[in-house]
């Protein structure tokens, strides 16, 4: 397939953090900039475009068997890259970290973006990422990437949920929203339709694969890989 228009497609990767998922289940989510060029003012989950060096970092372990086979169907990046950047993505937008501690967290020289987060002494922890979602930003817009969107339990957390002292001024109104209430925000419509497989996934309702909302050129296309 062709891309219709002259922006370029990019690698990205979003990280949906679920807590109380046996109570009342929350995810987190913060509010984009104003002035930012890619969906200004709306609420979305952590994440951004996979950086060159994320497929430099090793991983502490490696993902499931189940979530690298997914990745893999009609794609050629590395899934190291991908949970390396969900997770740098989370580090840099919540200052929260998911990882284990790693003794060659201490050898990997990295630019700023990794440079905090390895000096914690943890490394990504691919087996506590979920795969449960991809989509092609359609074509029209000022940015487009081909997410994928990866779902990790708040116990899996190394750092207290609450404390967003060390997130960057990416997002804003960082909180932690009910899946019951999450829809008040204003927020794009794919992460309305990511939200909702969320919730038929943990309603046990969610068809069996991972949504593939395949939108690269003029005709969109569904599939599940």
């Amino acid at each position: 397939m062709t891309n219709p228009d002259k922006t370029s497609l990019r690698d990205a990767a979003t990280i949906i953090v679920l807590r109380d998922a046996e109570t009342r289940p929350r995810v987190l989510m913060g509010q984009r900039g104003k002035a930012a060029v890619f969906m200004p003012s709306k609420f979305v989950f952590p994440g951004g475009a996979v950086d060159a060096v994320d497929a430099t970092i090793p991983l502490a372990r490696p993902a499931t068997p189940a979530c690298a086979t997914a990745l893999a169907t009609a794609a050629k990046t590395p899934a190291g890259a991908l949970i390396a950047a969900a997770t740098r993505e989370l580090w840099e937008e919540t200052g929260l970290l998911i990882g284990r501690p790693d003794p060659r967290a201490g050898e990997i020289a990295a630019p700023k973006g990794w440079r905090g987060y390895l000096a914690t002494g943890h490394l990504p922890d691919g087996a506590a990422l979920r795969f449960v979602f991809r989509a092609i930003t359609p074509p029209g817009r000022p940015r487009r990437f081909d997410a994928r969107f990866f779902l990790v339990s708040a116990d899996d957390l190394a750092t207290d949920p609450d404390d967003f002292a060390r997130a960057e001024d990416e997002l804003s109104h960082l909180q932690w929203a009910p899946l019951d209430e999450v829809r008040k925000l204003d927020m794009p419509f794919i992460t309305e339709v990511v939200l909702a497989e969320l919730s038929a996934r943990l309603n046990g309702s969610a068809h069996p694969g991972v949504p593939f909302f395949d939108n690269r050129d003029e005709i969109s296309r569904f599939a599940r890989l």
